[in-house]
């Protein structure tokens, strides 16, 4: 069975004292609450906080996850920061493939996939972005669904079927990333129905049916519940309205 996830990617923002305030509160919400078996809670921290957001969470209600993990395993690799190191920290689970990721820092798909060998090797669940520019988009049908189909076929379609499983993908029109765009439920939904097509078409109907697959593009309280309703839509990779737990609570009922 697929789970529902809605997962905040805190990027770059809050101190050490605001990120545990935050996930103090987020923790709070997810114990009050009686989630139903299968929906999970996730928060990505920035790598300085993760320490001590491990300590003031409750584990069983909320994964802790990285926004990134080194392409190597250790070594001479000044701030870098290994999949085995998130692991010792309690990190279940890492961001691999983020769109800032492609475009700062001029990750590839050869790249990605070396992450997310290393991240399954440390037990840690991975959550792959996929996604396309506002260039490509424009471009037509043609060019966006083989831009997606491309960054799967380089990376997490190599792999065994017992890796993928420990795959969720999460798709984030890049276009609609801190733009103030949304792409509509339709079109969040035609993305996610083809992702799950082309698992079907290297994996099986069965995989493809497991298969979590997020929304991650401008999601917040007010347009959550509609995109979360589409029936290939298994939640959310939420960036801005993460940094307010309300907020992030209001998208977490919305799912």
């Amino acid at each position: 069975m697929r789970k529902l996830i809605v997962a905040g990617n805190w990027k770059m923002n809050t101190s050490v004292a605001e990120g545990v305030e935050l996930a103090k509160k987020v923790s709070a919400y997810a114990q009050q609450k009686n989630l139903p078996a299968g929906k999970q809670i996730v928060i990505a921290p920035p790598f300085t906080h993760l320490a001590p957001v491990a300590g003031v969470i409750d584990a069983n209600k909320v994964i802790l996850a990285a926004q990134d993990c080194a392409a190597t395993k250790n070594g001479a690799y000044t701030g870098e920061v290994s999949a085995s190191m998130l692991k010792g920290l309690g990190v279940k689970a890492v961001i691999l493939g983020h769109s800032e990721r492609r475009q700062y820092f001029k990750e590839n798909s050869e790249i990605l996939l070396k992450k997310i060998k290393l991240a399954l090797e440390e037990g840690l669940d991975v959550i792959f972005c996929v996604g396309e520019t506002k260039d490509q988009r424009e471009a037509g049908a043609n060019l966006y669904f083989n831009v997606i189909k491309a960054q799967l076929v380089d990376t997490v379609f190599t792999l065994t079927k017992e890796e993928f499983a420990k795959i969720v993908i999460a798709y984030e029109p890049v276009w609609a990333i801190g733009t103030g765009l949304t792409a509509t439920p339709e079109q969040a939904q035609e993305i996610h129905e083809f992702i799950r097509k082309e698992v079907a078409a290297n994996f099986g109907a069965q995989v493809a049916e497991d298969t979590t697959i997020l929304y991650g593009g401008s999601c917040k309280p007010s347009n959550a519940a509609e995109i979360f309703a589409k029936k290939d839509v298994d939640g959310g990779l939420i960036g801005g309205a993460a940094l307010k737990a309300e907020d992030f609570g209001k998208i977490i009922d919305a799912r």
